[in-house]
């Protein structure tokens, strides 16, 4: 029975899904024709999307320590990555619009491809051009107040670890434009979807934020320093509320 559930409900949190995006699609794609500013406008109905999303998928989303999040300041958010469905949670959890960084092999997803285009800074990664052009792209979201978010592991932890090695870019970006890292983890997300697995149930997922990284007090010339420290802080936040 309770096989026959979790699909009838996995076809429930497909249908939610696509209704609800193909009818916020217009008010997510539109906006992000006419300039950076602008995407403040499809941010609102992504996160309205979000929200309907958890409403009525049982999937909650408990967000802590969003007092740590400054109002009007832009910071360069680094999270673990686990699940598709950490995504929703952090687009409620961050304020105002932001950029994600995301990579070209979601551009061939159906609608969520059109998505990925209009709000995020996609780079291939076999390209050391494209990684450059990405890497600039962002630092100019930087210089316009807009936050930007990346997952350092490089794709979602399908491993027993509890993260993957960091790679280098949110780092260089911190020590290059001196701007805060803002640590979040989330939690709870891997059981529900498993990366990889075609699974989900309903459950709750937490969201919490650390104080924020201030660039300025490492090495500028080397990526190292603070880029250990922030796995260690993330390290610790998961260890801490698991």
């Amino acid at each position: 029975m309770r096989y026959i559930l979790l699909k009838l409900y996995t076809v429930w949190v497909l249908l939610v899904f696509s209704v609800f995006m193909l009818l916020f699609l217009p008010g997510i794609i539109i906006p992000a024709f006419f300039g950076p500013r602008a995407v403040t406008v499809t941010f609102f109905f992504i996160k309205l999307w979000s929200w309907v999303f958890s409403q009525l998928t049982f999937i909650r989303y408990e967000i802590i320590n969003r007092e740590k999040i400054e109002k009007g300041k832009a910071f360069i958010y680094v999270s673990n990555h686990t699940s598709f469905l950490d995504l929703p949670g952090i687009a409620m959890t961050i304020r105002g619009q932001f950029r994600p960084l995301a990579k070209k092999e979601l551009l061939k997803l159906p609608v969520f491809g059109w998505i990925t285009r209009a709000t995020c800074v996609v780079v291939d990664r076999t390209s050391g051009e494209s990684r450059k052009k990405s890497i600039n792209y962002l630092k100019r979201m930087l210089n316009l107040g807009i936050s930007i978010l990346i997952f350092p592991e490089g794709t979602q932890n399908r491993t027993k670890e509890i993260m993957q090695p960091f790679k280098d870019g949110a780092f260089r970006i911190a020590v290059d434009t001196n701007q805060p890292i803002l640590p979040l983890v989330v939690i709870g997300a891997g059981k529900l979807m498993p990366p990889g697995k075609g699974k989900i149930q309903p459950g709750v997922i937490k969201i919490i934020l650390g104080d924020p990284i201030e660039a300025t007090t490492y090495n500028q010339k080397s990526t190292t320093e603070i880029k250990d420290h922030t796995y260690l802080v993330l390290k610790e936040m998961i260890l801490k509320n698991t």
